[in-house]
């Protein structure tokens, strides 16, 4: 599943930042709360990747 988003910039005379809005279908497949701590990660110029910083319990499928 993909969506595209814009890069907002905010900008202050005392901070500059950029926001990216997380569309709400993607928030609620991994079931993100609010006010829940994510950590970006640099893979290369291209890539950014939002990690949740404490991991959710997955289910285990019961092996058949």
């Amino acid at each position: 599943m993909g969506c595209v988003v814009k890069i907002q910039k905010d900008q202050r005379p005392t901070n500059r930042t950029f926001k990216v809005v997380m569309p709400t279908a993607i928030a609620e497949a991994i079931k993100m709360e609010k006010d829940e701590d994510f950590e970006w990660l640099i893979e290369d110029k291209n890539t950014l990747v939002l990690t949740r910083c404490n991991k959710l319990q997955l289910r285990k499928i019961a092996d058949e």
